[in-house]
């Protein structure tokens, strides 16, 4: 095999949209409301091994709509090469809808009739593409068709003529081999010899064979499990792995025994089955990690079961397969809890490194944030110049034109909205590819408070996924304990529904409005709330006095949350060179990404428009020239840092 590929694996198949019933214990006739996933075993496997660090590719077929874009965005954003993925203009993508009854029942419906990944014909598989690569995955599904059939054998051809190792993934799922209606899609086993021999035309080809006990049974055509490991062993020379499921799995590379028990095994992790779909794409994910990386069947096998006890102890599939950094987590750690997804040690290495990239430019972490999410300010302002409120909302409008005209579509850049004056300039912001983050707290609360009442995660649950939660609370580490606890209580009800929702949260502090602003006081704050657990993705705080006190800040952030996106200064409208002496002291510190600035940008411009004192263009140009100066003594200040 050639040293030097592009890509570790390449693996080749179904790719649906899964909608997973979010309510656990009920019928599917009687789920109210669906989590939206990238599914189909090899999509699974080729986020998966990205997550894992491998280099990975996808060879499918999407439709030329909503779902197929989605999965081509998704799989985008992990990290996957995508240029093996025809979109096709007649069909529709493949669609899976199911629910949890309990650990051992998953109703389960296909959607694939006539769909878009099962037209894969031969002239979608580039023999360069292939030989890009170290390893290709075929799965069984994409062999009980005439078209796929075809396209997988010449993948699998084209990998033998260029000496890259071909690996089996079984994946058997009878009613689509046509074996059982369209309501026994969880139904795992029917034993068919047109099936097994069907499967057993394929073996002589693999380097790897993987799959379940029943699996196995069906590729070998036999009744029990150690029969037909033999019968695939009679057929080929791969290494064959049985996946036993809570027992982990058995790793045969030569003769087999006269047990199951005698082959090589790495140590399981039990854990509580909260759903077992998607578990043996996570273990083929943990065991391609090691298999391609050259470690041994052990490693390669404790690897695999790591990654399928995380699987199976969360709800959804490709979503739930763990980083790299999480599992070697989960390796050094351990974990108190059978019921993984109730660490939330755990649970919060997985959050903050599948975040989505802040933008399309993954390599930038830059946030240069516009705010204007001010309600109360803007309402007492257009009070007291006469004007109608509902004005307000026309001038977040021209904000978010000013914010454009600077980013002139680079990355970087963001801005701050609420929905109660900003709901038409939400709507305008996505277009520009802004970060956006929201503001959740009633305006001005201490206590703190959230705007509107009611229910928090379900208003929460109808924003954007791609919307950040941000909260200001002014809190002192020096403020009553009674104070103190009610506003720490609130901050824990809000981080928890921002994690359960699947939501980032920016986290803004002011602390100078009650009480003296030492060096030491966000620090006290922000170990305060770190001893609570409350790890937000961003802090945005008050400018400090110097580079020492930022230092201080960053260390914080450095031991207790290594892996926070940052922080952003606030300007409590400032004067413009305030802000750029507040500016060159932390622009040194590294964990400082940027500003989040509102009233220094527009304060002047909204009392003078809603006044009527200048028109739409002149508003937008004065914040534009506002904002424009101040994102180029950032940007100019970090230069000077990275040069330095």
């Amino acid at each position: 095999m050639p040293a030097e590929r592009s890509l570790d694996v390449i693996t080749i198949g179904r790719a649906s949209v899964d909608l997973y019933g979010q309510q656990i214990g009920s019928r599917l006739e009687d789920i109210g409301t669906f989590a939206k996933s990238v599914g189909g075993c090899p999509a699974n496997i080729a986020i998966g091994t990205a997550r894992l660090g491998l280099k990975s590719g996808f060879i499918t077929r999407v439709g030329d709509e909503q779902m197929g874009r989605y999965i081509l965005e998704q799989l985008q954003r992990e990290g996957v090469e995508t240029k093996g993925i025809v979109t096709d203009r007649e069909r529709l993508t493949a669609l899976v809808i199911l629910s949890v009854r309990d650990e051992e029942a998953f109703p389960l419906i296909f959607y694939r009739e006539n769909c878009a990944d099962m037209a894969l014909v031969p002239d979608d598989i580039d023999p360069d593409f292939i030989a890009s690569a170290k390893a290709i995955v075929v799965t069984g599904t994409h062999f009980s068709k005439p078209g796929p059939d075809a396209a997988s054998r010449k993948a699998i051809a084209e990998a033998r003529k260029a000496g890259v190792r071909v690996v089996f993934d079984v994946d058997y799922r009878p009613n689509l081999w046509g074996l059982a209606g369209h309501d026994a899609g969880e139904s795992r086993y029917i034993a068919s010899d047109t099936v097994s021999a069907h499967l057993q035309s394929i073996l002589p080809d693999c380097d790897l064979v993987v799959g379940t006990e029943e699996e196995l049974m069906i590729a070998g055509g036999a009744r029990e499990p150690l029969d037909a490991i033999r019968a695939i062993r009679d057929l080929t020379d791969a290494v064959i792995v049985c996946k036993r499921g809570p027992m982990g799995c058995v790793v045969f590379d030569s003769a087999i025994p006269a047990s199951i028990e005698d082959g090589i095994k790495g140590p399981g992790f039990p854990v509580e089955v909260f759903n077992v779909l998607g578990a043996g794409d996570a273990f083929m994910s943990g065991f391609l990690r090691g298999y391609l990386a050259g470690e041994s069947f052990e490693t390669c096998a404790k690897w695999a079961n790591a990654c399928g006890a995380f699987a199976v102890s969360r709800l959804l599939c490709s979503p739930e397969i763990p980083t790299w950094e999480e599992m070697q987590y989960f390796l050094t750690h351990g974990s108190p809890h059978r019921a993984l997804r109730l660490d939330e040690d755990v649970n919060h290495v997985h959050r903050a490194t599948t975040r989505r990239p802040l933008y399309e430019d993954p390599a930038c972490d830059t946030l240069m944030a516009f705010a204007i999410d001010h309600r109360a300010q803007l309402e007492d302002l257009a009070d007291r110049l006469g004007a109608p409120r509902e004005r307000i909302a026309a001038f977040k409008r021209l904000a978010v034109k000013a914010a454009t005209r600077v980013a002139d579509g680079r990355p970087g850049f963001g801005m701050l909205l609420d929905g109660t004056h900003g709901r038409q300039a939400l709507f305008d912001a996505p277009a520009q590819n802004f970060w956006i983050g929201r503001p959740v707290e009633a305006p001005g609360s201490r206590p703190l408070d959230f705007d509107g009442g009611g229910s928090l995660a379900a208003k929460l649950v109808e924003w954007p996924v791609t919307h950040c939660i941000k909260c200001l609370c002014f809190y002192h580490p020096d403020d009553p304990a009674d104070l103190r606890q009610k506003q720490e209580r609130e901050l824990l009800r809000l981080a928890d529904a921002a994690h359960r929702i699947g939501r980032e949260l920016l986290v803004e502090i002011i602390a100078g409005k009650h009480g003296p602003l030492e060096p030491d006081t966000l620090p006290r704050v922000m170990n305060r709330l770190y001893d609570l657990d409350i790890k937000p993705d961003w802090w945005k705080l008050e400018p400090q006095a110097d580079k020492a006190a930022w230092d201080a800040i960053g260390k914080v952030i450095d031991s207790r949350d290594p892996l926070c996106r940052g922080i952003v200064l606030l300007g409590l409208e400032a004067p413009e060179a305030e802000l750029e002496a507040a500016f060159a002291a932390a622009a040194g510190t590294p964990r400082v990404k940027g500003f989040a600035v509102g009233r220094t940008l527009f304060a002047t411009a909204a009392e003078r428009w809603l006044r009527g004192d200048i028109d739409d263009e002149a508003a937008i140009a004065d914040m534009a020239t506002r904002f424009s100066r101040l994102a180029g003594t950032w940007q100019a200040l970090t230069a000077k840092r990275r040069a330095a």
